[in-house]
């Protein structure tokens, strides 16, 4: 006689969603203590192979018919243009923030302009509809087509939502999501992957598109484990910088480039788009620039703008080097300084370096690195860089100054913002500008800029 098969225990990360058939002080995986919770799965139900038996056929990529992704606009043009333009029929998009950043004002002004042209309804799961009426009469975002729910079972909700022919459903938010399917604790690691599951299957089942928006861990990554986001077919997060800026970015996108940013200003009547930002992120001075700071054409996108990355070294008081950068990848900081070190014989093995964006702007890409080496001499040296002076190109671990794309576009919008001086990599039009200096190695661009100032 076979033995019964009863519910069994297993234990879950509430961090990163690693599972383990025993209770650990330390979850294996993303290390966090004290995360793992008790869960109990249910029975396993017995499977009957010959009532799975059913016929199953081969198809090759060819015949596959072609579905037309015809996006539809949110009438929020940044939030498009991080989409990569527009929104798609039967895709799902997960939102992530801060508490406070406006996920929500954002999601419900897009409801808002949406429900315009297709059935939206808004799902309540955090405020009142009071509460959400009343933030939508401040921000302007009242419409008499927006239709609103506070049900949060995701069965129930389903049913609703075929009953209206709901064709785009915002979520706010999916921890407050539950199904007596995954147990009976909203937010807990089965409830977040099966109702994200249900909800996106559904909109690919009846080609509607759902929003989610998430919660942010201490960590910065969004709350729950990492399946959520696999299982979506977009993944933004909403940053917070200076001068009450919100940066829209996309870390996932099925149906477009993640390179692309969105650029909302927060005021009393909502998020407001700062479509001009070629100038946004640099800093009015009257004199010289103090040592430390250089200037930077960069691209995120479609977009080219000027930043101006700030580093300052200090002596180590631990006597062992350590960076400090929330703008520019801290990896990226050490192999740039490692560089000088090696080719110029500038010591930074017992400094202390900080490094920053002004703006507080996160800057990804390769073109950084030659600027950053600049700001880097300057702030170590205390020899300030000229004035109206532009820096642009990918540094090699053997001090080369390799070239970049889009070279013309950065050097024209540094001239449309008065820069009379530009150091890159050799373009393929050495004629490219006046004032343009090409560079090829490390040594030869601190000749160029700094001179006899660094004798």
């Amino acid at each position: 006689m076979s033995a019964k098969k009863t519910a069994s225990v297993y234990y879950t990360c509430s961090e990163c969603g690693a599972s383990s058939p025993k209770w650990l002080g330390k979850c294996p995986d993303c290390g966090t203590w004290n995360s793992m919770i008790e869960n109990q799965s249910p029975a396993p139900a017995s499977y009957d192979k010959k009532k799975h038996i059913h016929k199953s056929e081969l198809i090759t990529i060819d015949n596959i018919p072609l579905e037309e992704q015809g996006r539809i606009s949110t009438g929020i043009s940044e939030l498009d243009r991080v989409l990569g333009g527009g929104m798609v029929p039967g895709s799902s998009i997960l939102i992530g923030g801060e508490p406070g950043i406006g996920k929500s004002t954002l999601m419900l002004q897009a409801a808002s302009k949406i429900s315009q042209q297709h059935k939206t309804t808004y799902i309540a799961g955090e405020e009142s509809p009071g509460q959400i009426a009343s933030r939508a009469k401040r921000i302007g975002a009242i419409s008499g087509k927006l239709t609103l729910t506070t049900q949060t079972t995701v069965e129930e909700l389903e049913q609703v939502l075929r009953k209206h022919k709901t064709r785009i459903l915002v979520v706010d938010s999916i921890q407050m999501l539950h199904s007596p399917q995954a147990g009976n604790t909203p937010g807990t690691i089965n409830q977040l992957k099966y109702c994200t599951y249900e909800l996106s299957q559904w909109a690919k089942e009846n080609n509607c598109i759902a929003f989610f928006i998430a919660h942010l861990t201490k960590e910065g990554s969004i709350a729950g484990p990492r399946q959520v986001e696999h299982m979506v077919d977009t993944v933004l997060y909403f940053e917070n910088t200076e001068h009450n800026l919100r940066i829209l970015r996309s870390s996932k996108n099925r149906f477009g480039s993640i390179d692309e940013l969105g650029i909302f200003s927060m005021s009393a009547g909502g998020l407001e788009e700062v479509r001009e930002i070629s100038n946004l992120f640099l800093v009015n001075r009257a004199g010289e620039l103090p040592p430390g700071v250089a200037v930077a054409p960069v691209e995120e996108g479609t977009r080219t703008f000027l930043v101006e990355i700030q580093a300052l070294t200090v002596p180590s008081k631990t006597g062992l080097s350590r960076v400090y950068s929330g703008s520019i990848d801290p990896r990226q900081v050490s192999r740039v300084a490692a560089v000088l070190e090696k080719h110029i014989g500038l010591q930074f093995s017992s400094q202390d370096i900080y490094v920053n964006i002004a703006g507080g702007l996160r800057i990804k890409e390769v073109a950084i690195e030659l600027p950053l080496a600049m700001a880097l001499y300057s702030a170590r040296t205390g020899i300030n860089l000229p004035q109206s002076l532009a820096i642009t190109g990918e540094l090699s671990l053997a001090g080369e100054v390799r070239s970049i794309k889009n070279l013309s576009r950065r050097i024209k919008t540094a001239r449309e913002l008065g820069i009379k001086n530009i150091i890159s990599p050799p373009a393929e039009q050495e004629k490219i500008a006046e004032n343009f200096t090409p560079v090829r190695t490390i040594k030869e661009a601190i000749s160029t800029i700094f001179g006899n100032k660094n004798n």
